[in-house]
């Protein structure tokens, strides 16, 4: 009998450029030699997705449209449409409008946040987000984190279109931020109702119709316009439990200078029920989407 022949697996040099063949026992060591790296934190996983929702901007510019030239139009056109016929000069109505219209128009813009989570959910991208081990809250917040800063953009859009025409606050400086900060705090609260739109509709038509639903009654039922004592009795019992109305008489009275404590605690307590209630409705969504 022949002695048995011995055969051995080829073995061939990597060509130019590639990485040598690396055996399973080499891998093995290589990735359980070093410790695993440490869990990323809650607030910089948020500032990650929040920077990814900055970074559609880059590559979806007509997002811009409605924190800039919506915020213009809605200025321009209440100032010169109802300035004559209810404080007799626009640049008296102006002082009165410009506060409730920056209220207004960040307040409409909210509802996009929703129509993002819809999207990315159409196209899988949530699939991918529930494997990652991060804080589980992460990517929602980055969502309303990157929004905060379309918030500040139409209300810096505002403001400067406001001086232009002539409005002139009284708080000054101090008082303008402050407005301004209220307003992005409360519209962070806010945009978590749409965020679980978002999540609960099928489609990202169906999140702008129901949220539009809510946002014109909202909005309009106010004292962003006129005065609520107007307005017959039965309207001014919505408008006076309107968080709307309130966060609107806040941020006027800090642009004109003076701190209303109830309006402002009114506005903060208003804000953290909406995290508290709807926040909690996302997340249950989210975990069993």
């Amino acid at each position: 009998m022949s002695a048995p022949v011995e055969t051995r697996t080829p073995t061939t040099e990597p060509r130019e450029g590639e990485l040598p063949p690396v055996e399973s026992d080499q891998l093995a060591t290589v990735l359980l030699s070093a410790e695993r790296p440490p869990r990323p934190s809650a607030l910089s996983v948020s500032a990650a997705f929040g920077w990814r929702a900055l970074l559609k901007i880059k590559h979806v510019p007509e997002q811009l449209f409605d924190v800039t030239a919506f915020p213009i139009m809605m200025t321009l056109m209440f100032t010169y449409l109802f300035g004559g016929a209810l404080a007799g000069s626009t640049s008296d109505y102006l002082q009165f409008l410009l506060p409730g219209i920056m209220v207004m128009s960040v307040v409409m813009t909210t509802m996009y946040t929703g129509v993002a989570v819809n999207t990315d959910i159409e196209k899988g991208v949530f699939d991918r987000f529930r494997t990652l081990p991060i804080w589980r809250p992460a990517p929602m917040v980055g969502y309303l984190l990157g929004d905060a800063a379309r918030y500040a953009m139409a209300s810096v859009v505002i403001l400067v279109v406001g001086l232009i025409m002539g409005f002139r606050p009284d708080g000054g400086v101090p008082g303008v931020l402050a407005g301004i900060v209220l307003l992005i705090a409360f519209s962070f609260a806010f945009s978590w109702i749409w965020t679980m739109f978002g999540l609960l509709l099928r489609s990202e038509k169906s999140v702008m119709g129901v949220s539009m639903m809510v946002l014109f009654p909202m909005t309009f039922l106010s004292n962003i316009m006129v005065e609520p004592e107007t307005m017959p009795g039965w309207l001014q019992a919505f408008v006076d439990v309107n968080p709307i109305t309130h966060l609107v008489a806040a941020v006027r009275d800090l642009m004109d200078g003076s701190w209303n404590g109830s309006e402002i605690a009114w506005t903060l307590v208003a804000g953290a029920v909406l995290i508290s209630v709807f926040g909690t409705l996302t997340m249950r969504l989210y975990n069993r989407k």
